[in-house]
């Protein structure tokens, strides 16, 4: 793939992961577990602020994985996602998270600037919808922005400050 085009979707999507580092950065440890919002159909747990930022850093991570059966994210962290209804066995640190954001954001940037012309197109995993490669790393930075605009928006609400507007990924 041409470099200018790897250039241009990774500061794009690397922009939408250090928004997600802002926001978690910019919570205040009072806000940590606090819910980001009300819905009955989901235990409050789930609607925290660091389950958010977990679930959306663990999806980045997975998405990024050649296969469901090869993908395991770095401890402390488990496969807990996977299963409906199932949360963590603890509430993760700010720095933890910290460190598998920092992870994840590296392979995200290692996976795009591998990403070649014929690999692209091709279909990304068996164990996953019809979707390329490539439309795999757009809905994944899709997932990484909308979970950091709505904790955006809650720190907003709660601290009447947001997380900066990142318009290129930071070096």
């Amino acid at each position: 793939m041409d470099k200018q085009w790897q250039t241009i979707i990774w500061q794009q999507f690397g922009a939408a992961i250090d928004m997600l580092g802002s926001a978690l950065n910019a919570c205040p440890s009072e806000l940590w577990q606090a819910q980001l919002y009300n819905d009955r159909s989901v235990q409050p747990e789930f609607t925290a602020f660091w389950y958010v930022t977990y679930h959306t850093i663990f999806w980045l991570d997975f998405y990024l994985a050649d296969s469901i059966e090869t993908f395991s994210p770095p401890p402390p962290f488990t496969l807990s996602e996977f299963e409906a209804g199932l949360l963590p066995e603890r509430v993760y640190t700010k720095a933890e998270l910290q460190s598998y954001l920092a992870y994840s954001r590296q392979k995200c940037q290692e996976t795009i600037h591998g990403l070649t012309n014929a690999l692209a197109p091709q279909r990304c995993r068996t164990d996953w919808p019809e979707m390329s490669v490539a439309e795999l790393l757009l809905y994944n930075m899709r997932h990484v922005q909308e979970h950091a605009g709505q904790l955006s928006l809650f720190l907003g609400q709660k601290e009447h400050k947001t997380a900066v507007w990142v318009s290129k990924a930071r070096q």
